[in-house]
């Protein structure tokens, strides 16, 4: 970045001369933040002069953009659910086809009747806080092993005003005894150890702990189908996201652990993303 330091440079100047290193859209998104101005005045004010402290401000954010690290990490925040949360280092970006974890969930979630449900890995608490929002008189326990997360899932609850939810550190069910739920959701690390996706910049920012599982990337998943059902009552459901190639191996698990209805789901890219079943145990 070789800006000339000038009194005076507007914001059309500023962004035509960071093109070279990140994308416009990039360099308006962050070019907004600095200025607190929305996209309408940009568009409007392009001619605007901003000043050397705002220059230097916004060419701070495009190096570290140019260097890879994820916008919504520079910002400290991500839209998911047309909901706006609190996300840094600590916590998994919510992702838009998380989006459909949080749409079946709903399906399953009677408007009128309270409902008892676990999310577990929460992370940002995204999933939680979604749900959380869209059926008020339901109960929502969220869990996550890491202590960093759950502070980012508790500032997120707090700041939205999510009075329904309990966010609790625990790895997956260790912390929860008996307690049992009409429906668990989860959204667990399910990357392969040595899957080339992981050497996308991007995901390098990313706590690995919230990626990896295992050799195979089954390992949560594994662990979350076959001990859910001492946490689930007859009758509730199970679902649980997943990558583009591990819905039959899920199905499979799902089936051996006693469930039926089971399913797959696709994302908007037409990858099955989500598989889930329901408990219905033999007396």
């Amino acid at each position: 970045m070789n800006f000339e330091i000038q009194q005076k440079i507007t914001i059309k100047d500023v962004l035509s001369q960071t093109r070279a290193l990140i994308s416009y859209n990039e360099a308006r998104i962050l070019l907004q933040s600095v200025l607190k101005i929305n996209h309408a005045h940009l568009i409007a004010h392009s001619d605007q002069y901003i000043t050397l402290v705002q220059i230097h401000t916004f060419l701070s954010l495009v190096k570290r953009r140019a260097n890879g690290e994820p916008i919504a990490y520079i910002l400290g925040e991500c839209e998911f659910y047309s909901i706006r949360f609190i996300v840094n280092s600590s916590v998994l970006i919510p992702r838009p086809e998380t989006e459909l974890l949080v749409d079946l969930a709903l399906e399953k979630i009677s408007l009128n009747l309270p409902c008892k449900i676990m999310d577990l890995g929460t992370g940002s608490g995204a999933i939680a806080i979604s749900i959380a929002k869209h059926r008020p008189i339901s109960r929502i326990t969220a869990t996550d092993n890491s202590t960093d997360a759950i502070s980012v899932a508790k500032t997120n609850a707090r700041h939205l005003g999510t009075n329904n939810v309990n966010i609790l550190q625990s790895n997956w069910f260790d912390k929860l005894e008996k307690e049992k739920f009409d429906l668990i959701v989860s959204n667990p690390p399910y990357i392969a150890l040595n899957d080339p996706h992981l050497n996308q910049k991007a995901l390098n920012f990313e706590p690995k702990i919230a990626l990896i599982a295992g050799e195979d990337g089954m390992e949560c998943i594994r662990t979350i189908i076959t001990t859910s059902t001492s946490h689930i009552n007859a009758g509730g459901w199970l679902l649980v996201e997943h990558g583009y190639n591990q819905a039959n191996i899920c199905n499979w698990l799902l089936k051996n652990a006693g469930f039926s209805n089971i399913f797959s789901c696709s994302d908007l890219a037409g990858i099955l993303r989500v598989s889930g079943g329901r408990y219905m145990p033999n007396f």
